[in-house]
């Protein structure tokens, strides 16, 4: 297949703190597994305002954008039928495949991807850094390609999603898949499990250990009080309703309705039309996605908040919080409106400053603190099921209750970075052929 010498692509100068579109030759293959893929959407998120607005120590001019769908239109020698012990794409992937891919490569061969620690691979590479060029342009090398894509085309395993919008489809490149994994670490948490199931600590927990019921029946105290129905009432806080903030909260309430748990939702942010988009998202859900009644919803600002889950609670707090901002503001906030014995799910990209946090503080009410970045290629299953079941919020684009505000030229990267930057729009998607 033959590429062009050139292609465009935007550039963050970070001496300038200015995004430029320029054209430069286009990326080709340096390593056997590698794959070019010709981009047909990219997308602009929240973590690419970290290095935008300095917060990133970067010294080269880079190709921006993490989040990325295309058309494999070049190969390294890896990719071979009959390739043997390696990830099944080097012996699948072709030519003309559609495929999506997470915001970081992973070798799917190590430890860590074994596991499904995908995100924490020991080559693993960040898209739109200074190690790897991003996808904020018309062509991208993707190394590590056999253990990195997820191929969606009509050909694929993935077949059923050959329908779906490109747009949606972008959305599986990284905050949908974020969302799910801030949800699942939310409810499948120990701390959780006890209220969630009606078993007091730690039973909840051993019960789901293998080979532990004689355990369980040593911890099993019949002199202790009985859980009381009351005590089965989930409260949860979730801080920050930008694209990630909804993609988590469509996930949360998804997996509460599942398991038929009783809840209390508050959603928080500041900013006025984040918070009436949450609201319009969560009165659009059919009642079997949103709790079949089980639930209650509820969308405040930071000090609303605290005084509603004071209420909710006698004072004692949530039983788990979900900070998806990434500041200290935000887990400050989280702390505050935890319970004793509660779990803060932080799934916001935080910076150099120290957490805002003792070790004092989390001793004194046993907090459990879960941080870091999904493991995109690992959640990919759970992110495209639920991809599949909510086209009614993820296949909208520049609608009420559609988690996609606009499709632009990349041309409009520098407008539209200043723009996301004052929260001046939401999820805005670069076409970078329009």
């Amino acid at each position: 297949m033959s590429l062009p010498e050139h292609h465009k692509a935007a550039r963050l100068h970070p001496a300038e703190k200015v995004i430029k579109v320029e054209t430069l030759p286009i990326p080709s293959i340096t390593h056997p597994d590698d794959a070019i893929v010709k981009i047909k959407l990219s997308g602009l998120c929240g973590s690419d305002l970290h290095a935008y607005r300095g917060h990133e120590e970067l010294h080269d001019v880079v190709i921006t954008g993490h989040e990325f769908v295309g058309e494999v239109v070049a190969l390294g020698s890896a990719f071979q039928k009959g390739a043997t012990e390696r990830p099944p794409l080097y012996s699948t992937l072709k030519l003309g495949d559609k495929v999506v891919s997470p915001f970081t490569s992973s070798c799917g061969e190590c430890q860590s991807c074994r596991i499904g620690f995908t995100s924490r691979c020991a080559h693993q590479l960040l898209f739109g850094s200074e190690k790897l060029p991003g996808g904020q342009a018309q062509y991208v090398r993707v190394p590590k390609a056999g253990g990195t894509l997820f191929v969606v085309g009509s050909e694929s395993a993935n077949s059923s999603l050959s329908s779906f919008s490109d747009t949606s489809l972008l959305l599986l490149a990284d905050i949908l898949p974020t969302g799910c994994f801030a949800a699942l670490q939310t409810v499948q948490h120990p701390k959780i499990l006890a209220p969630l199931t009606g078993m007091r600590y730690p039973l909840a927990s051993i019960s789901i250990l293998p080979g532990q019921g004689e355990l369980h029946s040593v911890m099993d105290d019949p002199s202790w009080p009985k859980v009381l129905d009351e005590d089965r009432h989930l409260t949860i806080a979730l801080i920050g309703l930008g694209p990630v903030g909804i993609c988590a909260l469509v996930s949360l309430l998804d997996l509460l309705s599942s398991l038929k748990a009783r809840f209390r939702l508050v959603a928080i942010d500041l900013v006025e039309s984040r918070k009436l988009k949450a609201e319009a998202v969560f009165n659009n859900l059919p009642p079997e996605a949103r709790g079949n009644g089980l639930g209650e919803f509820v969308v405040a600002s930071p000090d609303e908040a605290k005084d509603i889950v004071k209420s909710w609670t006698d004072g004692a707090g949530c039983n788990a919080v979900m900070e998806i901002v990434g500041n200290n503001p935000a887990l400050a906030l989280a702390y505050d409106l935890i319970r004793p014995f509660g779990v803060i799910v932080s799934a916001g990209v935080h910076q150099a400053p120290p957490v805002p946090l003792t070790g004092r503080q989390l001793y004194n009410k046993n907090v459990a603190l879960e941080f870091g970045r999904c493991p995109v290629r690992t959640m990919f299953p759970m992110a495209v099921d639920l991809l599949r079941r909510r086209q009614d919020i993820f296949g909208e684009v520049g609608t009420a209750v559609g988690l996609i505000d606009s499709v632009v030229s990349l041309d409009e990267a520098p407008e539209y970075y200043r723009k996301f930057d004052k929260g001046e729009c939401g999820k805005v998607i670069f076409d970078p052929w329009k």
